[in-house]
């Protein structure tokens, strides 16, 4: 980033900071803090996030702790359908929070344990921000953020717990506990996650995730979500992610090889139900689908 102080230290004039402002040579991440619009990070809603934190810290206390949406985007989470335009911090000796238009301060004590470093930023750690995270948004993104803490191995279960227990009183503590308890690291994307609460949300039986579907004593795909009981497997996007499948083949060779693997997982008499990103908004039909498919042994 290009700091309004450090260009002016370097010999710029205000009048040529404006104007390349209105030039559309610099675009402005928040008052005073610029970018060449070229930048790539500017495309992605959680780089562009992590720029506006890190032109945000220094303005704020010196007590100020990233915290909630903004520190899982400093830590490497997911933060879907999340709003990230204000920048989330945390001070334990504040008496009350505050919503600014960049800037959302709360107020909770933190313990020493509860605050790591990231590039040189106080940031909140992984397992108090994943339940500061659940207890301030939906059932849906708090599973797909805490599904990926799970998955990167940021947390696991007892670390979750011991953050749910200091958190035990504060808003929203509820929702957190319960996202906590349906959150599963198997889940390897944020569609897979979306698919769990999606298969919940219908009252579909709890799948396997991640299910080696075998032949003959040998791994022939890996499976989304099975259903073994049921003899069914679920693919999310329309993908098998099989063991055999190697680097260096052509489109077409790829998709013969699924074709040719799916078959096979067909023959051991499993049906397979396959959906997609918009299925996951209007899942009804998927769910049937599902409940056609599955064949109690």
């Amino acid at each position: 980033m290009h700091l309004r102080p450090r260009l002016l230290a370097n010999g710029y004039t205000s009048d040529e900071v404006q104007r390349a402002r209105r030039a559309g040579r610099l675009v402005a991440v928040r008052r005073g803090a610029y970018l060449r619009p070229d930048d790539e990070r500017l495309a992605d809603a959680e780089a562009a996030h992590a720029l506006l934190v890190a032109a945000t810290v220094p303005r704020l206390a010196g007590d100020a702790v990233v915290s909630h949406r903004s520190a899982a985007v400093l830590h490497g989470l997911p933060v879907w359908k999340i709003d990230l335009r204000q920048v989330h911090v945390t001070r334990a000796g504040c008496p009350r929070g505050r919503i600014g238009a960049r800037v959302h301060r709360h107020t909770a004590p933190l313990g020493p344990d509860e605050v790591v470093e990231l590039d040189g930023i106080p940031v909140t750690s992984a397992a108090r921000t994943v339940v500061d995270l659940a207890r301030s948004v939906g059932f849906e993104q708090g599973v797909v953020t805490t599904d990926a803490a799970l998955r990167f191995r940021l947390v696991d279960g007892r670390a979750l717990d011991a953050a749910l227990r200091r958190a035990a009183g504060m808003s929203g503590c509820p929702a957190a506990r319960r996202i906590a308890a349906f959150s599963d690291g198997g889940a390897e994307s944020v569609g897979e996650s979306r698919s769990r609460v999606a298969l919940d949300r219908f009252g579909l039986p709890a799948p396997i995730l991640q299910w080696k579907v075998e032949s003959a004593g040998r791994v022939i795909a890996v499976s989304d979500f099975g259903w073994p009981e049921l003899r069914t497997v679920g693919e999310f996007d329309g993908r098998i992610n099989y063991e055999a499948s190697r680097p260096g083949r052509t489109a077409g060779e790829v998709v013969f090889a699924e074709k040719v693997r799916e078959d096979a997982v067909r023959d051991e008499d499993l049906g397979v139900v396959r959906w997609i990103w918009d299925d996951l908004d209007a899942f009804a039909q998927v769910a049937a689908r599902l409940r056609r498919t599955f064949r109690p042994r």
